[in-house]
């Protein structure tokens, strides 16, 4: 019914920046909150940000005053502009949405992208 894709990992050194995106497509009626959440290697899977459909977002705490969450919902996009990496940052990012598909349009679904890595490392 509707499926997220993330774009944008890669390979980045300490101190730079790289920009996530996340594109929710198929049969959507309306999405509510959107976020990234995080899994390093032996870890549980962790909150970075999310944005409401009104634009208010929440940090953890570990990514304040770097990190910035942003969404086009005329784009069906969330964006997580990451700045001043630092290699624990290194993990896979996943794109997060609570959907409603226009089958069931009363109905809130948690959507999950496939994950995008990101490496910090000199």
């Amino acid at each position: 019914q509707a499926q997220l894709v993330e774009s944008g990992g890669g390979l980045v050194q300490p101190g730079g920046s790289l920009r996530l995106s996340c594109l929710a497509s198929g049969s959507i009626f309306s999405i509510n909150n959107m976020g990234w959440y995080r899994q390093a290697p032996g870890k549980q899977r962790e909150l970075v940000a999310t944005i409401t459909s009104g634009g208010s977002t929440n940090y953890a705490e570990s990514v304040k005053g770097r990190f910035a969450i942003s969404r086009d919902n005329a784009k069906n996009t969330v964006y997580l502009q990451m700045n001043s990496l630092k290699p624990e940052d290194t993990a896979v990012y996943y794109c997060y949405g609570a959907l409603r598909v226009r089958a069931v349009p009363t109905y809130t679904e948690d959507y999950w992208g496939q994950g995008t890595q990101v490496t910090v490392s000199s």
